[in-house]
């Protein structure tokens, strides 16, 4: 059972991350004062990782592990989360201008939830878009707190929550070990099943939390 998750990572099978998912476990083992997660969300870059097994894992240090994906869309990045097969069907995950209003809308009919990530973010985050094109219909919630957004990019996102009153979400969006959990997601009730995050995603009662406080400071390059 989880009640503070990190709702977008991505481990070693995305091309951009070279995180094994047992050094995430290791890390926040050893800093769960700082980083006091209690599940995490892969969400690997326009895949869904069906094979990847982590129910040992999950034995082993104590933390629940869901999958998920972000895909990305005619409208930016959107996390992609109750991957079943019918939604593998029903879309190229490889294709990088799906249409995010069938995303949305066909995700959702198929028994999972699509959710925008990092919304303030340059051409691929969603307030770029309405600034030109109609709200997408059928939005619950969008991610407020992204853990690698630059300065104002997460700030940009209270006021198209306040606009739509979409539900807000957090997720580091960590691709390196020492990422994880800068910004997570805390819920109301106990989540032990991608079912549980689903519905609750869908229903409301969680709320994104910060623990940047102790932000890690990129490497010098050499």
């Amino acid at each position: 059972m989880a009640r503070i998750l990190d709702l977008h990572l991505h481990s070693e099978a995305s091309d951009d991350s070279r995180a094994p998912v047992e050094a995430y476990l290791k890390w926040l083992a050893r800093k769960r004062d700082e980083r006091p997660l209690e599940g995490l969300v892969l969400t690997e870059h326009r895949q869904f990782n069906k094979a990847g097994d982590y129910r040992d894992l999950e034995d082993k240090y104590g933390l629940l592990i869901l999958k998920a994906s972000e895909v990305e869309t005619d409208y930016g990045h959107v996390l992609v989360y109750g991957v079943n097969d019918d939604i593998i069907n029903r879309f190229d995950f490889k294709n990088v201008r799906l249409p995010a209003q069938e995303v949305i809308s066909e995700v959702a009919r198929m028994g999972g939830i699509a959710m925008p990530c990092h919304p303030g973010r340059p051409t691929i985050g969603l307030i770029e878009h309405y600034q030109t094109r109609p709200p997408l219909e059928g939005v619950t919630g969008v991610e407020a707190l992204n853990g690698g957004s630059k300065k104002g990019e997460n700030e940009r996102v209270a006021e198209l929550i306040d606009t739509y009153g979409y539900h807000a979400f957090g997720g580091s969006d960590s691709h390196l070990v020492s990422f994880i959990g800068l910004c997570a997601t805390e819920f109301d009730r106990d989540i032990q099943t991608i079912e549980d995050l689903v519905e609750t995603l869908r229903t409301g009662g969680y709320r994104p939390v910060d623990f940047r406080q102790q932000r890690p400071q990129a490497a010098t390059p050499v």
